[in-house]
């Protein structure tokens, strides 16, 4: 459904017309109005006030009719809007005159574009899934398990030194930005990603795949008692958790899994606008503090600073 359109029956420059012709009645109803505030005034004599005002009174009950009749003129060559609408009936929730306490249609409105969305990335997902190989056919059923061969996956299986290539180009592309790799568990690389003196980043990954981001102050400490990286505690502060939440939330937004390492540098590219967490203003109210917070929220795209509550 999209937003504000209107159906192919409905005659553009009539309505043009007929929302001047509201406009129009609604002036001529406030004079109707204006006069009988203003009752009988401007005469010497009480004949005279009275009928000054029944003229005048008269002049704005004409002025109505004539705004009125030519309102449903414009009405009839509006059009009908096409009744194939993807709500139905449920247009007529917005009719409910206690909206502001029961907001149904704007939450079905809601729910109703939450739902295209997901119903959209359900086909990328699906189409993804299709570009792998994993038909099976009848005479494959009985080939046993040790002669069928096992396919590895050969997008999810990298080498550990092309890995570190990647952070290292990273490192490099980012001068505020430190990147210190560690593999404690074997093959699966840890990173602790300092950004200024502004905050401290633990990055799980499996191969180039993220799986897992904490964010804590530059203060904090971010390893446990036998010096390994805190990969499970969160921070002490409420602003920092609200960033670890987004940034949980941009790893579910860059996701290519052809190219991995696209996705690492976007990602990495984002958690750089956080260099001013503490100094960019919120690009919708243009305060630097809410509650209690600064604006926490970086756009994915133009990774411009938004409060959590403006963002919406």
């Amino acid at each position: 459904m999209a937003d504000g359109a209107l159906s192919p029956g409905v005659n553009l420059e009539a309505f043009a017309q007929a929302i001047a012709a509201i406009q129009a009645l609604r002036s001529s109803v406030t004079r109707v109005f204006d006069c009988l505030k203003d009752g009988m005034r401007n005469k010497e004599t009480l004949e005279g006030r009275e009928k000054g005002f029944v003229a005048a009174f008269q002049d704005s009950l004409h002025s109505v009719s004539r705004d009125l009749g030519e309102l449903e003129r414009l009405s009839n060559l509006v059009g009908k809007p096409s009744e194939n609408h993807p709500l139905h009936n449920s247009g007529l929730l917005s009719l409910d005159p206690v909206q502001d306490k029961t907001p149904l249609y704007s939450q079905l409105l809601q729910a109703y574009k939450w739902s295209n969305k997901l119903q959209y990335h359900a086909g990328l997902a699906s189409g993804l899934l299709n570009q792998q190989s994993l038909k099976r056919s009848a005479n494959q059923m009985g080939v046993s398990a040790k002669r069928r061969p096992k396919a590895q996956p050969t997008t999810l299986v990298l080498p550990p030194q092309y890995v570190d290539d990647v952070i290292n180009r990273i490192d490099r592309m980012f001068p505020e930005m430190s990147i210190q790799l560690s593999r404690p568990n074997g093959t699966s690389a840890m990173l602790l990603v300092t950004l200024g003196k502004v905050l401290k980043v633990i990055v799980v990954m499996r191969s180039l795949f993220i799986d897992r981001t904490i964010v804590k102050g530059y203060n904090e400490n971010v390893y446990t008692e036998d010096g390994k990286l805190d990969i499970w505690s969160k921070s002490n502060y409420q602003v920092f958790q609200k960033v670890t939440d987004h940034a949980t939330t941009a790893l579910l937004h860059y996701q290519l899994p052809q190219m991995p390492d696209v996705v690492v540098r976007s990602f990495m590219t984002w958690l750089r606008s956080y260099i001013k967490l503490f100094q960019a203003p919120c690009q919708r109210c243009g305060k630097f503090l809410q509650d209690g917070l600064p604006p926490t929220w970086r756009d994915f795209r133009t990774l411009e600073a938004f409060h959590d509550t403006c963002r919406q």
